[in-house]
C-alpha cells in the first residue's frame, strides 16, 4: 500500500440508501471518483463521514470497501477516534489488518488538554499497535479539544510515531507555524482541515497536505499542484472561485457534499443521519449556481 501523506486527502462521506442503510455500491463509486480527481490519499471515516452515526460493523465493512477500491494506489487514512483508548485500538487493528498504516485520532475531551494525560492516552494506543503511525487531529471546540500548539509539540516529542498533526483549530495558521517551528524531526507533516477554506494560508505556513470534503476534490488538487509548481497566482484564482461554495459547505456540511456529488452523478442517495440543516429551495439554487460558476454543472441542469 502507498505510504507517506501529502497533497489532497479528502474525507469520504458515507452514502446511504433510501431505507437508511449504508450504500456499499455508492461507497465504491465515491472511491473511484476520488481517484479520478487525482487525490493523493483518502480518509475514512471522519467527521464528514458522519462517523458518530455509524456502527462498528458499518465502519469496518465500508473501510474494507475503501481499501479494495483504492487498491494500493494512494494511502488510506483510517479514522479511529473513540472515547476509550481500547476502542481506538479495536478500530486500529481492523485498519492494520487491511494494510492501513495511518490512524487519525482525536483524543476524547474527557482526557483533557494537558500534554501528560494525552501522552498517556496515545501511548497506550501506540503500544498496542506497533505497526501504525498516528495523525493527531486537533479539532476546534465544541467538537474538539482545542489543544494548544505547545501541548502538541510536547506530545510529538514524547511519541515519535505521532508523525502527523491535522491542525484545524481557529485560526489554524499561527498554530501550524508554531508546531512546524518547534517540532522534532520525527514530525513528517502538518495537515490542514477546515474544509480547505484556509488552504492558502496553511500551505504558506508549511502545511504539507489538506483534508477537505470530497465534492470539489479536483479543484483542491488543482490548487495543490499550482502551489507545488510555483504558480501561486493560479492557485489563488482557483481558491477564490471555490470560496462561495465552501462558505455554504461550512453551514450545510454533508448535506451539501452529498447534494453536489449527486448533481455530479457520483451517487444517488443524499440522505444523512447526522443532525444537519436542511437544504431548502433557495439554498439549493445558490449551491447549483456556484456549481455552474465552477463549470461542474450546466446552466440547463441547475
Amino acid at each position: 500500500m502507498a505510504t507517506g501523506l501529502k497533497g489532497i486527502l479528502p474525507v469520504l462521506p458515507t452514502p446511504f440508501l433510501a431505507d437508511g442503510g449504508v450504500d456499499e455500491a455508492g461507497m465504491s463509486q465515491l472511491v473511484r471518483f476520488a481517484l479520478d480527481q487525482g487525490v493523493d490519499g483518502v480518509v475514512f471515516p471522519g467527521f464528514a463521514s458522519e462517523v458518530e452515526s455509524l456502527t462498528a460493523e458499518e465502519r469496518a465493512k465500508l473501510l474494507k470497501l475503501v481499501v479494495a477500491g483504492v487498491a494500493g494506489r494512494v494511502p488510506v487514512v483510517a479514522g479511529a477516534s473513540a472515547t476509550d483508548w481500547r476502542e481506538v485500538v479495536e478500530h486500529g487493528r481492523i485498519a492494520a489488518d487491511l494494510g492501513i498504516r495511518h490512524l487519525m485520532v482525536q483524543p476524547p475531551k474527557s482526557v483533557g488538554t494537558d500534554a501528560p494525560a494525552l501522552i498517556e492516552f496515545l501511548g497506550k494506543v501506540l503500544e498496542a499497535l506497533p505497526e501504525i503511525e498516528i495523525i493527531l487531529q486537533n479539532a476546534p471546540a465544541p467538537r474538539g479539544s482545542d489543544l494548544s500548539p505547545q501541548a502538541i509539540v510536547e506530545i510529538i516529542r514524547a511519541l515519535p510515531r505521532v508523525a502527523y498533526v491535522k491542525e484545524e483549530t481557529l485560526p489554524a495558521g499561527p498554530a501550524i507555524s508554531h508546531i512546524i517551528a518547534h517540532a522534532p524531526a520525527s514530525l513528517k507533516g502538518v495537515i490542514g482541515g477546515g474544509g480547505a477554506r484556509y488552504i492558502l494560508d496553511e500551505y504558506a505556513r508549511g502545511a504539507a497536505a489538506a483534508m477537505p470534503a470530497l465534492e470539489i476534490a479536483g479543484e483542491h488538487v488543482a490548487i495543490d499542484r499550482a502551489l507545488a509548481a510555483g504558480r501561486p497566482e493560479e492557485a489563488r484564482r482557483i481558491y477564490i472561485r471555490t470560496l462561495p461554495l465552501l462558505v455554504l459547505q461550512a453551514v450545510y456540511r454533508m448535506r451539501l457534499t452529498k447534494h453536489v456529488l449527486a448533481r455530479r452523478g457520483v451517487i444517488d442517495g443524499i440522505g444523512v443521519r447526522a443532525p444537519t440543516p436542511d437544504l431548502d429551495a433557495a439554498a439549493i439554487a445558490d449551491i447549483d449556481a456556484n456549481l455552474v460558476e465552477l463549470g461542474l454543472l450546466s446552466a440547463e441542469a441547475a
